[in-house]
């Protein structure tokens, strides 16, 4: 099978309102990304992930988009986007955007209208019901918790559906005509130079259309959404309608956000004729959470042999399909991995970053890269509710109080799990506001920041950010490139429980990646061993045994 133009990709995601603030209100912008390429470069990235820049009132941090075709002003301009296109091409990185189609905001023109006036056009372009009884439509459950269903103002028993927040009405994907102002859009971009998307929330567009309502799953009352919104039958219309009229034609790179895809579906959305180019693998990204409709509660029991297991698993079956998977360690959406996968804080340490870096940057299909990750970031601790911006993490704080979490219990379990974690400001130096910013940034700084920022770390040959790089080297060298973007992959099985090891071949050559999640030592049988490309910690091999301190890793390579 011939492989793909982007099959040798490695993406950086930036949160643009994280990254760098150049014109000194506290959030950052455009001319933060230009100014920033050289160094995204240099850890080896090939391609830019921007997550959402267009015009937006933010109450999803623009996950609620109000016009799909402009720039936020605060994060600047078409025309500043467009120059970052320019530039970021000059130093041979694409860039690719995200895509929001599940819903907008409601302060998109289309809702506007359609709010104003029951016989609009754009009135159909979303959900509207109405009942006889003034009560809601049915007990669905938002993501963001409370109902699905909203009142409209000035008209009683009339309801406006959506599965995120209030200010996020979804859009009638079974309506012909929105179907095709969504195409019409998504080319535009691609031909101002886009070179694909992430693809947002993708597996929510259908709906059950009997809208009934389902017993309830909590105490509130409601059912979840995802049982009558997500991968429902029906959708593999609208996702081959989408990539006909738009993707294909571009032969644009997508990766779709695609929870709670059945494994005996995969084909249809990654396979070699998919929906899709590849989908994330959050097989071990939620490991460390009991049900995602409920992120306040955690799990701790997990072990390094289950994620071991889901991890391997994902792989095999995106192999069996001829698939790809987008591998990730964190995104805007996840808590930092160093405090989510090491449960000890005193074993959170540059090492540790390190070791989880080996362990999946490797893997078949596109490693990602999300901003700070490379820094070995970790989450904060914010001492009261109101200091977080997140209304996902507001909302479980107040679902978590209603259940009957203690105001510490909920705060403890909100600031281990909120998304805010993920989209502190970037670390470019020790100041006071990190290099961010010369002013108060929109969200407080991380508080575990000794030692972890860029200018630091540009300094010290053994950072996590200099391991990045050299990641970055061995994967784009001429030796190794072919075998990581195409090599076989065999699971090694007979390892310790805590260690992860796989290998990735290509005719007579073999990278062999071992990695010890534990903080504890290990001994064990190796039959190949080769080169030493990359190592972390404490690692001996003698012969045929393999000795690896807690928390080590290491990359054999034989050419």
């Amino acid at each position: 099978m011939t492989a793909k133009w982007w099959q040798n990709e490695v993406v950086y995601q930036v949160y643009p309102r994280s990254f760098q603030d150049t014109n000194h209100d506290g959030i950052g912008d455009i001319q933060g990304m230009i100014d920033h390429l050289d160094y995204i470069k240099n850890l080896g990235v090939t391609m830019i992930w921007v997550s959402p820049i267009y015009k937006s009132p933010m109450v999803d941090m623009g996950y609620d988009i109000a016009d799909y075709q402009d720039i936020d002003p605060q994060f600047g301009t078409l025309d500043d986007f467009k120059r970052f296109l320019v530039e970021a091409k000059k130093k041979d990185i694409k860039v690719i955007m995200d895509l929001v189609v599940n819903h907008t905001s409601d302060q998109h023109q289309w809702f506007i209208d359609a709010l104003a006036n029951p016989d609009s056009k754009y009135r159909d372009y979303y959900i509207f019901k109405q009942t006889n009884d003034s009560e809601v439509p049915n007990n669905w459950r938002s993501i963001f918790g409370g109902s699905t269903w909203e009142p409209v103002p000035g008209e009683p028993g009339t309801y406006y559906f959506h599965t995120f927040a209030p200010q996020q009405p979804d859009l009638n994907w079974e309506n012909p005509k929105l179907r095709q102002e969504i195409y019409k859009m998504i080319n535009w971009w691609l031909d101002m130079g886009v070179a694909g998307f992430r693809v947002d929330a993708i597996t929510h567009l259908k709906k059950d259309l009997d809208w009934a309502s389902l017993p309830a799953d909590g105490v509130d009352g409601l059912v979840s959404v995802v049982k009558k919104g997500q991968n429902r039958p029906g959708i593999d219309l609208f996702l081959g309608e989408l990539k006909t009229e738009t993707f294909d034609k571009y032969d644009a790179l997508t990766v779709g956000e695609a929870y709670g895809v059945p494994d005996s579906d995969l084909v249809k959305y990654v396979g070699p004729d998919g929906y899709f180019s590849a989908i994330f693998d959050f097989s071990y990204m939620n490991i460390d959470v009991q049900n995602t409709d409920e992120w306040y509660r955690g799990r701790s029991n997990w072990r390094v042999k289950d994620l071991r297991q889901a991890m391997f698993n994902a792989q095999q079956t995106a192999i069996d399909i001829k698939g790809t998977l987008a591998n990730v360690l964190e995104n805007h959406d996840q808590p930092r991995v160093l405090s989510k996968l090491v449960p000890n804080k005193a074993d959170q340490t540059p090492q540790t970053s390190k070791t989880l870096a080996t362990m999946y940057y490797f893997l078949p299909g596109l490693p990602f890269i999300y901003q700070g990750q490379e820094l070995g970031m970790k989450n904060f601790e914010r001492q009261d509710i109101s200091e977080f911006e997140d209304v996902s993490s507001i909302n479980n704080y107040h679902e978590a109080l209603q259940v009957g979490y203690s105001k510490e219990e909920a705060l403890a379990s909100i600031n281990s799990k909120s998304r805010d974690n993920a989209r502190t400001p970037m670390q470019w130096d020790s100041s006071e506001f990190g290099g961010f910013s010369d002013t108060t940034p929109w969200l407080k700084m991380g508080t575990d920041r000794q030692g972890v920022n860029v200018a630091d770390e540009q300094q010290d040959d053994l950072s996590v950010l200099s391991y990045y790089q050299k990641l970055g080297q061995i994967r784009h060298d001429n030796i190794w490139e072919k075998l990581a973007v195409s090599g076989a992959f065999t699971p090694l099985t007979s390892l310790p429980d805590t260690v992860i090891g796989y290998q990735r071949t290509l005719g007579q050559q073999v990278l062999t990646i071992l990695v010890n999640l534990s903080p504890n030592k290990v001994r064990f049988g190796l039959i190949q061993s080769g080169e030493e490309l990359a190592k972390v910690g404490n690692v001996a091999i003698n012969q045929h045994r393999v000795t690896m301190a807690g928390y080590s890793a290491i990359v054999l390579g034989i050419k």
